[in-house]
């Protein structure tokens, strides 16, 4: 199952085009499996260091290029915010459903300021972007706020008849969005609210109680796009005091990607240039496209779209990379390819937790791990790092 990225942003920031540019591959093979899955939901790429750069042979699979391996995430493109979201306006409960499937949401913010509050185009610095950032957490945070509303005088009896307990009274009402009892019970625990009647809790414990799990559940990252348009990124220091945000410029890195499929230019998604291919005839169009995208770089580094695909993985989420294989000694699976899998999973996540991301048998069968670096044999509650090279043990074998 590939994690889910949820892409929001009102109109004219550039949203359509962070999500084709993300999702635009640029394998002149056709390597890379199904881009876009449906119409709003695609396939975009994490760009990592493969293990088998450490090894004498390369992996040779079809997501790894020379040490450079591509994972795969699903990335949904949210249409519909506007002002009022909550009371279905705009696409309504569609749009905060879909964005609710994810597990993390890139919010891309027109950093410009060239885009009012309705996505109106404006003159460049005169929009607050900061107002942006705030109306989205609002509208979930109302959202999350009717849900619960609805169900409140239901829930307060539940537990007071002893019929349900809070952490899994609340979890219940949550369910659709993908919220767990455990991130009910770590927000209940940091509040101290696990002891006090719902009865007794005030509208303020009530608000900044779904206000924390929302934030804990559905984390945010803020794309500064059209960041290349700016006069200077002081706005940026500002937004990073509650969230991780990164400068990109999703129309330039749309332009590189088309370029590269094209075979015009040479260029690795993530990388600060590119160059140009030998005996390639521009035309003064294209030399001039090209051009301005170096004054991109120039100014913002790289066009920040892998940047962001990959630090809303490995920073906000906390994820790490495992790599499961049949043989631990030549690091292969029964068909002979080397490290034939690369997996997403939480940090802390242990070796048994491996075994059921690989089949729910092989999770049920576990006797024990091998750690095909040290060769050491491994138990259940084993936590591992990233870059581990596992093979998993088990009495059971898949399907």
């Amino acid at each position: 199952l590939l994690m889910q990225i949820g892409l929001l942003g009102k109109a004219n920031v550039g949203k359509s085009t962070f999500f084709s540019s993300a999702t635009e591959t640029i394998a002149q093979s056709g390597n890379f499996p199904f881009t876009t899955i449906e119409p709003n939901v695609g396939v975009c790429y994490l760009k990592i260091t493969c293990e088998c750069k450490n090894l004498n042979n390369r992996c040779e699979n079809d997501l790894c290029h020379d040490g450079t391996r591509f994972i795969p995430v699903k990335l949904i493109d949210v249409a519909g915010l506007v002002p009022g979201a909550h009371e279905g306006k705009g696409l309504g409960n569609q749009f905060l459903t879909d964005a609710m499937k994810a597990d993390a949401l890139i919010h891309v913010v027109d950093i410009s300021g060239s885009t009012d509050i309705q996505g109106q185009p404006v003159n460049v610095g005169t929009h607050d972007p900061l107002e942006d950032i705030k109306f989205v957490e609002e509208e979930f945070d109302l959202w999350f706020k009717e849900i619960l509303d609805r169900e409140w005088p239901k829930l307060v009896k539940e537990i007071d008849q002893k019929r349900a307990k809070i952490t899994d009274g609340i979890a219940r009402r949550f369910t659709g969005l993908g919220i767990t009892e455990s991130q009910v019970d770590q927000v209940l625990i940091s509040m101290s609210l696990k002891t006090k009647k719902p009865q007794d809790w005030t509208e303020d414990d009530i608000m900044t109680f779904l206000k924390t799990l929302r934030k804990n559940a559905k984390p945010l990252l803020i794309a500064a796009n059209k960041a290349d348009l700016c006069d200077d990124l002081k706005i940026l220091e500002k937004i990073s005091e509650k969230f991780k945000v990164i400068p990109s410029s999703a129309e330039t890195e749309l332009l590189l990607k088309k370029a590269t499929k094209a075979e015009l230019i040479n260029y690795v998604p993530g990388d600060d240039n590119f160059s140009g291919k030998e005996n390639t005839q521009l035309s003064e169009q294209q030399n001039s496209a090209l051009h301005l995208a170096k004054n991109v770089l120039t100014k913002i580094q790289t066009t920040g779209i892998q940047e962001i695909l990959n630090s809303i993985i490995f920073d906000v989420l906390d994820m790490i990379i495992v790599y499961p294989v049949e043989d631990e000694t030549k690091l292969m699976n029964k068909q002979g390819q080397v490290l034939p899998d690369a997996r997403l999973l939480k940090k802390g996540s242990t070796a048994k937790e491996l075994a059921f991301t690989i089949h729910q048998d092989i999770g049920n069968g576990f006797l024990h791990a091998i750690d095909a670096k040290s060769k050491q044999r491994i138990g259940a509650d084993h936590e591992l790092k990233n870059g581990d090279i596992i093979k998993i043990v088990s009495t059971l074998s898949r399907g």
